[in-house]
């Protein structure tokens, strides 16, 4: 039993590198400066009521100027200024929004919504009023992301007596849930229209509205969810390793068809070194009685790595030489043979797999504030504990609301050390563009594969899921 400390992994900008992505973009600006795929003019249409556009845009046009954060001095490090969206700094790019591409909603419209008793048909109506207009913006306007504006009679009617979306968990077992979320539900619905959303609440498009996030931060989040979702790249990527192995992550989940009909569906996300990922579809899986956790056979094991690593191989034009795999729960006998039977027959020198659980056991430390992120309890060569939240250096703080639960690490097999594993799970964490604080908790190879399934479900059998994260976070 070992205790170490896992240094913050430190991200590459275009004449930098720094551990915040915020900072980073700031002082050095994004990594794609130079990209000729990258989007340099934004266009965003937008649908709501007339009063929420009209917010929109004075948000929009307020982003183009640094918002002060307006904090204690030293919380600075953990609420920095916004740095302005504009051609000169940071993004180096410009959101661009006008009345041709809004579409404003009736409130006669959305009163008739919210008379509706039944919460199921309640939520297919609003479905129904907001795709009509997001399949206008599609066809008819040049646009590169769509803004759904919530205003609060709506988010009631959709949101109320709904399952509550709180902390992430990694679950072992599949749980059957028959609601209809909207959120989930549109995206997929919208999805085939090749046009990433954005869902906001009208609430917080209001300056100084009462909220847990100030307006600095608010504008982060924002425009580096638009900046990402406009295009193909990415505003920061991981420093690079000393290795010169080109290596993936794949992450597989797992989520159960809306009708119960389908036992469960795999899924993977392979993200490559430099951030780019992609979305896969797996077969439907087999369920044993009184087993909750669901198991890939062989074939489907084979099938599906083969069919993610061919994907690599388009977009990278050569196989990686080392593959991690991460999935919630135990690899099976037949996952491990058909994983490395397709490792094998593709060439790849080395495969890792690791399980990624939620642990419940705890550290201590003396002091107010609890374990620092990056703390690692080796507890043999095969399982450690990994603190990926909990207080942390550069905020002089800890950020969170309650208790950090560590992660729990199981290595099936590995050529790489413990230390190795843990600031590769650390440094995954950080690659999440729909949120800018650095201290994710899960690797995005497992936070991306769940809330994927989450909108899956409500694809039917023969739609065609958009293969970049973009479309799902």
């Amino acid at each position: 039993m070992k205790l170490v400390h896992v240094n913050e992994p430190r991200l590459e900008f275009f004449e930098g590198s720094h551990v915040c992505p915020r900072r980073g973009i700031s002082a050095f600006g994004v990594y794609d400066k130079v990209s000729v795929t990258r989007r340099t003019r934004i266009l965003i249409g937008a649908i709501g009521i007339s009063k929420d556009l009209e917010e929109f845009s004075s948000l929009i046009e307020r982003m183009r100027s640094p918002i002060s954060a307006d904090v204690d001095e030293h919380k600075g490090n953990l609420f920095p200024d916004f740095c302005g969206f504009n051609e000169h700094v940071g993004f180096h790019a410009e959101l661009v929004f006008n009345q041709d591409l809004g579409r404003p909603l009736r409130q006669l419209d959305i009163e008739k919504i919210t008379k509706i008793k039944n919460r199921t048909q309640r939520i297919e109506a609003a479905l129904d009023l907001y795709y009509e207009e997001i399949k206008f913006l599609a066809q008819n306007r040049p646009v590169d992301v769509i803004v759904c504006v919530l205003s609060k009679a709506i988010y009631d009617a959709v949101s109320k007596d709904s399952a509550m979306e709180g902390d992430e968990k990694l679950e072992e077992s599949i749980e059957v849930q028959s609601e209809l979320n909207f959120r989930r539900a549109l995206k997929a619905k919208a999805m085939h229209l090749g046009k990433p959303l954005q869902l906001v609440r009208a609430d917080s498009l209001v300056s100084g509205a009462k909220s847990q996030q100030d307006d600095a931060t608010k504008a982060w989040n924002l425009a580096t969810a638009l900046y990402y979702k406009a295009g193909a790249t990415n505003p920061w990527r991981l420093e690079k390793s000393e290795s010169n192995t080109l290596s993936c992550a794949l992450g597989i989940a797992f989520y159960r068809s809306r009708d119960k009909k389908t036992l469960n569906t795999s899924l993977a996300q392979v993200f490559d070194e430099l951030g780019n990922g992609l979305i896969l579809r797996g077969t439907p899986v087999h369920l044993d009685k009184g087993d909750r956790v669901p198991k890939l056979s062989e074939e489907q094991a084979y099938t599906l790595f083969k069919a993610a690593l061919d994907e690599y191989r388009n977009a990278m034009r050569t196989y990686p030489g080392r593959v991690v795999v991460h999935k919630t729960s135990n690899f099976s006998d037949p996952e491990i043979s058909g994983l490395m039977g397709a490792a094998s027959d593709l060439r790849i020198d080395t495969v890792d797999f690791v399980t990624v659980i939620d642990s419940r056991l705890r550290l201590f430390r003396a002091g107010a504030y609890p374990p620092y992120r990056g703390t690692s309890l080796v507890l043999d060569d095969q399982r450690q504990l990994l603190y990926t939240r909990g207080s942390i250096w550069y905020y002089k703080t800890y950020p969170g609301m309650y208790i950090p639960q560590p992660l729990e690490l199981r290595v099936v097999r590995s050529e790489q050390s413990p230390a190795f594993l843990a600031r590769e799970i650390l440094g995954l964490t950080k690659m999440n563009w729909n949120n800018t604080q650095l201290d994710g908790k899960y690797p995005i190879t497992l936070s991306c594969a769940r809330k994927v399934g989450e909108i899956m479900k409500y694809l039917d059998e023969h739609d065609r899921p958009q293969i970049r994260y973009g479309y799902y976070m």
